[in-house]
């Protein structure tokens, strides 16, 4: 029987209540999977009729009957040739329920959960009877493939949540509907961040200019840190030779997340005429004796090139790397979310190369940039996780012992953090263990940002050394670092995280003058003028409306700051300032006085003049 937690109880057997409902709307479905998730459960069907949102009632309806019927989940263990008889007989099992009875080992007893008229070939655990489940609502419905594989049959999901309570079902709605009121795809059309065209490719970002001036301030604030550290900056290809891949192991053990590698035509057409067909081309790839490109998954392999392409001593290291790099991955058409999941995407990449007794330190200061940066953003609610190697996995690569010194380096600096620290075994990347920052944005939502790796294997795969005091070879430490994670998940997280409304020295347009008629215009364009001198980002509002319409435009695009400017004010010298950012701003004054008052927003990054600075430790 499976482990869950009382929650998970709840929620796996709501989907089994699920999946009764459906059967009895709808006789002919065929059942698939039905798990519990993080917040809820879903179930997979086979069915010809599509679900539509007027089903979702009528089945959450029957639902609610089921549970008033207060049926027993009662649990039984039959023997393997009991257990296919009994899907045989039961038609809403007899599809997909074979597949699962053959993934029990041999000899193991199998189990079956009941409920009413409800059959399920299930590991369990359940709640004791269906009454216990009163908090219930069904969501949404999506496609899903069996298994997982889009070369399966494609199935409809049903999404639904559970709790324990009508008051925390009521709680979790709320705060999804307004979840959806900050749904950065959303807000990202609205305010003009940026698209995805299905012409140029799906999960590929096209960044519009207001979006691009998001995305660059974040760049500039991290340079300005990653300067401050000693980092030097690089540029590296966005393709390299297949095997450049096959020594750092990313082909082989990151393959199924990388595009399909680009052959020269000469190779292809000389394998044509051997006969060769697209199986052999996939096995000549794995063996190694296929030359071509990759699309690279990864910076690292190509910043392990650059600190080789010199040799080092032990008074230079260590060696800090930084870069802007923009890298592919092949993600599943259906997993693909506006920004946060992506097939092409930038990281704030930094590689350093030192060595063993300059782990910790190294460490640290990675754990101090990603804490200046969600201190800065107001992220201050959040874990650290740090992932392990599972050591019955095949899909690390290096020697047990490097793995122990760098799970040891990656426990003792998570320690000096101060905050929950939980370990995970298995989410170690294939090289090394990992810190992750788990952050809460203010919907209470975790998301996995800034990440710490420390890699003692690549650099013996590259062969990689230093010469030590005594003049010796040595192998250098390699720790890989990305604060933001991915620059545009990460903005995505921000736009959700903000809803839309940036702090000042993050905002696309931070200040709009709305002449009060069109005979002010000029000198409204003079002022703006004035603000541009400062690299303060400011327009006009020169449409003929009155100040209402204008005004209304301008909460609606979130700008922080409005400059109304009519006639009094111009023969005054003088700005009337409406501030959604900041109310001690407004008020009439000079705009010499607006722009002292304006600049420590811009220049400090701070959320509002009392938010405290990010500490630098």
């Amino acid at each position: 029987m499976a482990t869950m937690t009382p929650i998970q109880e709840l929620r796996h057997s709501a989907a089994h209540i699920l999946a009764t409902a459906v059967l009895r709307l709808f006789p002919d479905a065929k059942l698939d999977i039905g798990p519990a998730t993080d917040n809820g459960f879903y179930y997979d069907f086979d069915l010809d009729h599509k679900f539509t949102a007027e089903d979702l009632e009528k089945i959450e309806a029957e639902m609610k009957k089921i549970a008033k019927e207060n049926q027993k989940f009662e649990c039984f263990e039959v023997s393997r040739e009991e257990a296919e008889k009994l899907i045989s007989e039961t038609p809403a099992l007899s599809e997909f329920k074979p597949g699962r009875l053959a993934d029990i080992p041999e000899g193991e007893k199998i189990t079956f959960y009941r409920n009413g008229e409800f059959l399920d070939l299930c590991a369990g655990p359940h709640v004791r009877y269906t009454s216990q489940v009163k908090a219930v609502k069904l969501l949404s419905i999506a496609g899903a493939y069996h298994r997982g594989d889009e070369k399966n049959k494609q199935l409809q999901r049903i999404y639904g949540v559970a709790f324990p309570s009508k008051a925390e079902l009521d709680e979790y709605l709320h705060n999804l509907e307004e979840a959806k009121k900050r749904d950065h795809r959303k807000l990202g059309k609205e305010l003009k961040l940026f698209t995805i065209d299905d012409s140029v490719g799906q999960g590929l970002v096209l960044w519009t200019p207001n979006g691009s001036v998001i995305r660059q301030e974040l760049q500039t604030f991290i340079g300005e840190e990653l300067f401050r550290q000693g980092y030097s900056q690089v540029f590296t290809p966005n393709i390299g030779n297949l095997d450049l891949f096959r020594t750092s192991g990313h082909f082989p053990y990151y393959r199924e997340s990388q595009f399909t590698p680009v052959i020269d035509q000469e190779q292809i057409d000389a394998l044509a005429a051997e006969g060769k067909t697209c199986a052999d081309l996939s096995d000549l790839l794995n063996a190694g004796t296929l030359d071509g490109f990759l699309l690279k998954p990864m910076n690292c392999p190509f910043h392990v090139k650059l600190y080789a392409s010199q040799p080092h001593s032990y008074r230079e290291l260590p060696v800090r790397l930084a870069e802007f790099g923009t890298v592919y991955r092949w993600e599943q058409s259906g997993e693909l979310n506006g920004l946060t999941r992506v097939r092409g995407f930038t990281q704030d990449d930094g590689h350093i190369f030192c060595t063993e007794d300059q782990i910790h330190q190294e460490v640290c200061s990675c754990l101090e940039l990603v804490n200046i940066i969600l201190t800065t953003l107001g992220m201050k609610d959040y874990s650290v996780r740090v992932g392990l190697r599972d050591p019955e996995s095949d899909k690390y690569i290096g020697k047990d012992e490097n793995w122990e010194r760098a799970e040891n380096a990656c426990r003792a600096a998570a320690a000096t953090l101060g905050v929950p620290v939980v370990e995970e075994k298995g989410e170690a990347a294939f090289y090394g263990p990992k810190i992750d920052f788990v952050v809460k944005d203010t919907l209470g939502r975790g998301w996995q940002l800034g990440t710490v790796q420390v890699d003692f294997n690549l650099p013996e795969r590259f062969d990689l050394t230093y010469t030590a005091s005594d003049n010796t070879p040595r192998r250098p430490v390699m720790i890989h670092r990305a604060p933001f994670g991915s620059l545009e998940r990460f903005v995505g997280i921000l736009i959700e995280h903000f809803a839309g409304d940036f702090p000042t020295w993050l905002a696309p347009e931070q200040v709009r003058v709305l002449p009060l008629n069109d005979g002010l215009v000029d000198h409204a364009k003079n002022v703006v003028a004035e603000l541009r001198k400062l690299r303060i980002r400011a327009t006009v509002d020169e449409h003929s409306d009155k100040l209402g319409a204008k005004i209304r435009r301008a909460e609606l695009d979130k700008v922080p700051h409005m400059l109304v400017i009519g006639a009094k004010e111009m023969e005054a010298g003088l700005v009337n300032v409406r501030s959604r950012a900041d109310k001690s701003l407004e008020g009439s004054c000079t705009l010499q006085e607006f722009i002292d008052k304006l600049m420590p927003l811009i220049r400090e990054r701070r959320l509002s003049p009392d938010a405290p600075l990010a500490k630098k430790v």
